[in-house]
């Protein structure tokens, strides 16, 4: 009985599977900071994520717009006079405060619970990269999500044969003022969300911070009110209130709180105050980040 032969089949063979080393050209930290700022962005809206992911911003952005659709139609039909563009986000203001209490644990608390912040400052990419990319993709969501109904109303004036000049200048005007509490809502949420790698925790924190400290300037401007003094100064506790005194200081519209506009001096302080909040936590999430950089 003969034995198989091994001769054929037992020696080694080497594949050739077409692994090569990588010749193109190597990004740097420019590209590096884009793609964060083009991942942050789209996950704020939940783009390249699961459709659970989706469902919740997309939801707050219709909320966001179907008033201004409504107001239109109405305004349309009636030729009644349309809402101001400066007092729609007051009304609103919860909605946006919502988006980024959901989003800012979205940008920054992932990279901290999966460890993945070691991975990208691996790369020539700098802590200070870091954190603007995402301070720059979270604002330019919440930025458009708060602007979008503002040009919805703006169309709608036109419609209705507003002049064009003046509600123009208005437009640019609650841009200006909208993009300032974005920026703000923005810091103060990444700042929170930077603390901690839980999510629900974050997103509870954020909540309670912009939606509580609004609940308490408006109670301390109101007492100011009953007593004779300025309630302005008093909006430094929360950012829509800040928000409604600077557009008020600025741009000449009526507060919210108070029939007169802000004085001189409560005007230059609050917005000198929005500012400082802005470089402050941003200053903070440098800091934050540059910890976790060289640990």
């Amino acid at each position: 009985m003969s034995m198989p032969s091994h001769s054929a089949h037992g020696a080694g063979v080497i594949h050739n599977i077409g692994y090569r080393r990588y010749t193109g050209p190597r990004l740097g930290r420019r590209h590096i900071a884009g793609a964060l700022y083009s991942q942050t962005l789209q996950g704020s809206f939940g783009i390249g994520r699961g459709m659970g992911a989706k469902l919740f911003p997309w939801f707050l952005i219709g909320c966001m717009m179907l008033p201004a659709f409504i107001l239109v139609a109405v305004t349309s039909q009636t030729k009644a006079t349309a809402v101001e563009l400066n007092a729609y986000t007051m009304m609103l203001s919860a909605i946006p405060i919502l988006f980024i209490a959901v989003q800012a644990p979205q940008a920054v608390s992932r990279d901290l619970r999966f460890g993945t912040l070691s991975l990208y400052f691996s790369r020539p990419l700098a802590h200070g990269d870091y954190v603007g990319a995402k301070i720059a993709g979270s604002f330019t969501a919440l930025f458009a999500v708060m602007a979008a109904p503002l040009v919805l109303l703006y169309v709608g004036e036109l419609l209705i044969s507003a002049p064009f000049f003046s509600t123009t200048l208005d437009l640019l005007k609650s841009m200006v003022a909208v993009a300032i509490l974005a920026l703000m809502f923005v810091v103060i949420g990444l700042l929170i969300a930077s603390v901690t790698p839980r999510r629900g925790l974050g997103v509870a924190a954020i909540i309670a911070v912009l939606s509580g400290s609004f609940g308490v300037a408006n109670v301390l401007q109101s007492m100011a009110e009953v007593f004779d003094a300025d309630p302005h100064l008093l909006s430094i506790v929360s950012p829509v209130s800040m928000y409604d005194t600077i557009q008020s200081f600025l741009f000449g519209y009526p507060p919210s709180i108070g029939v007169e506009e802000p004085s001189f001096g409560a005007g230059i302080t609050v917005t000198l105050t929005a500012v400082a909040i802005i470089a402050l936590c941003g200053w903070l999430l440098n800091l934050r980040y540059r910890k976790v950089a060289s640990a």
